[in-house]
């Protein structure tokens, strides 16, 4: 069952509706991706990830000040796996009521390897979903992030933007489709790589070697003898 209550503005209809939409358009552009290891962070225990090929997910959604799912632990706490471990991590709107955002986007970056994509969707701040997320999640600890300020602090961390774009219908009571582009989309979606560190060649300084001496003469070697 889900872990959500019921007045969860991530359990409502239409924000289901959004993220369901997301992971669709977010399937074709990952399909060129090598990577075997893929972590989802969201916000819904029961929300699809993208069916990508030989790809292993493990996923964590955030409930209750914690993280629930493959593995338990505090939502304030580093996330409980070693530097580099995912060739694709993706923040499925967990940026929105994450205790601390920066924290959790420095995270990201860090368990995310060398040539990885990290891919951020969430609700746009500028648009027709604005009001509706800020009435209905008013009492809950939900904040809006503009992608903007993300893309400034995804450089910061190391990493090259890729993508972003706006998706889904441009108000909550929209009855079309939700997925797909569309330029006053209610959500948005930021793909960015992580930069592969670059070796920088060591100028190494030659050392005069000494040849062995050899105090044995080879046989036929004649001496001079010095009078």
């Amino acid at each position: 069952m889900p872990l959500q209550r019921d007045q969860d503005i991530h359990a409502s209809v239409p924000l289901r509706q959004l993220r369901s939409g997301q992971w669709r358009s977010m399937a074709p552009l990952l399909q060129r991706e090598t990577g075997r290891r893929a972590l989802c962070i969201g916000v819904a225990d029961d929300d699809a990830v993208p069916p990508l090929p030989d790809v292993t997910w493990t996923r964590l959604w955030l409930a209750r000040g914690g993280y629930g799912g493959d593995l338990r632990g505090r939502a304030d706490e580093p996330l409980p796996f070693i530097d580099e471990a995912f060739d694709l991590v993706w923040l499925q709107h967990a940026l929105e009521p994450a205790p601390q955002v920066a924290a959790l986007l420095a995270e990201a970056c860090r368990v995310l390897a060398a040539g990885g994509v990290l891919a951020v969707t969430a609700v746009h701040p500028l648009g027709g979903w604005a009001p509706w997320f800020c009435w209905r999640a008013r009492g809950q600890r939900q904040s809006l992030q503009w992608p903007g300020r993300l893309r400034q602090q995804l450089r910061r961390q190391g990493l090259e933007i890729e993508s972003l774009r706006r998706l889904g219908a441009a108000w909550p009571g929209d009855a079309r489709p939700a997925g797909g582009d569309s330029r006053w989309g209610g959500g948005y979606l930021l793909l960015a790589r992580k930069q592969r560190r670059q070796a920088i060649p060591l100028k190494l300084r030659p050392l005069p070697a000494r040849a062995p001496v050899n105090a044995r003469l080879s046989p036929g070697t004649r001496r001079h003898s010095v009078s």
